[in-house]
Parts: structure tokens; C-alpha cells; sequence
């Protein structure tokens, strides 16, 4: 209790009566932005505490979220009961229509996919199916050629190829000299 009246100074009245006296004070029809209610609040009271700007946004938020100020276009108001809500930006969300009390609602499904069975047997391997044509899906498999040596064992070897495109092949240029 000692340290709240210590930081607390002798004469200054409470945040939100400030914010309201500095909104009535100004009367701007659109409301008045945090800047120029900090200004009244400085010009009009004199000596603030050292947190005036924190101080300040906390309760313009909290009076705000609890209905005492309407904040529209980054400006605050006063709010008037009277008044119909101002509609944001965006589509306006779609209607709720009152369920009857006899409506049975049924469990929400999660989102995603639902999760596999654990104790589900494995699925039998997939058999294949032959075509009418008897030839495997997809682009046949490259062969591979076999080097034929003296020794003629018949065993193909593969060559280390690069993919890609082949290196362009030098040739020496000669000059020819043209006779006129």
C-alpha cells in the first residue's frame, strides 16, 4: 500500500475521467484520436506521471473493450445507446437462425482426416493386372549394350555416362588465307 501512494501523485484525477472530460472538451464529430487526447490531458492537468503514454492506451482499451468509448477509425467517442453499430470493413457475417429446442445436435466432427484404424488387419498386396497387350505401364527401361572384347565373356558392362547434354566438341580452326 505504501508504494501506490508514493507513485501516485496528490492531484490527479483518474484515467478515465480525463479520457471523457478531453473527448467532451474536444467535440470532434469523428472523435478524437490518442494524440490530441494526450495533449488536452498534458495541456489541462500539468505534471503527469513519467508512464502517461502507457498509462493512457491501457485505459483507452479497457473503456473501449468494456463499451464506455467506441474507437472507429482510429478515432474514440463517446458512446451513444442510442446509436445503431457501425459496421466494419469486409462482408458482414452471416445470420444465426434460433435452432428449435427439440433440435438433437450430434457430436462435431474434427477437421482433417480422420486417423487410421489401428486395430484394422493389413491390406493384401495389390495384385497386377495384366493388359490385354501384355506389356508393362510407362516408358520401356534403357539397355544397356554389351562391350565386346577379345576375350568375348559376353558379360555386359556399364560405361559411366553423364546425363544431360554431351560438351561441345573442339576443333581447331585454320586459317585460310584468301587470295585476291
Amino acid at each position: 500500500m505504501a508504494t501506490e501512494e508514493v507513485n501516485k501523485p496528490p492531484s490527479l484525477t483518474p484515467y478515465p475521467e480525463m479520457i471523457i472530460r478531453a473527448i467532451e472538451s474536444l467535440n470532434d464529430p469523428n472523435g478524437s484520436n490518442k494524440s490530441s487526447i494526450s495533449k488536452y490531458i498534458e495541456s489541462t492537468y500539468g505534471d503527469v506521471p513519467a508512464g502517461h503514454s502507457a498509462l493512457l492506451s491501457h485505459h483507452l482499451t479497457r473503456m473501449r473493450d468494456t463499451g464506455e468509448l467506441v474507437f472507429w477509425k482510429n478515432n474514440y467517442s463517446k458512446a451513444d445507446p442510442n446509436a445503431p453499430p457501425r459496421r466494419g470493413r469486409g462482408r458482414p457475417p452471416k445470420r444465426k437462425y434460433p435452432l428449435s429446442p427439440d433440435t438433437i445436435l450430434g457430436p462435431v466432427r474434427p477437421r482433417g482426416r480422420p486417423p487410421k484404424d489401428q486395430n484394422a488387419p493389413p491390406k493384401s498386396p495389390k495384385v497386377k493386372v495384366s493388359s490385354a497387350s501384355d506389356k508393362p505401364r510407362g516408358r520401356p527401361r534403357k539397355m544397356v549394350k554389351p562391350t565386346g572384347g577379345l576375350g568375348g565373356s559376353g558379360a555386359a558392362t556399364v560405361t559411366a555416362t553423364s546425363t544431360g547434354r554431351p560438351p561441345k566438341v573442339k576443333t581447331q580452326l585454320t586459317e585460310v588465307s584468301v587470295q585476291q
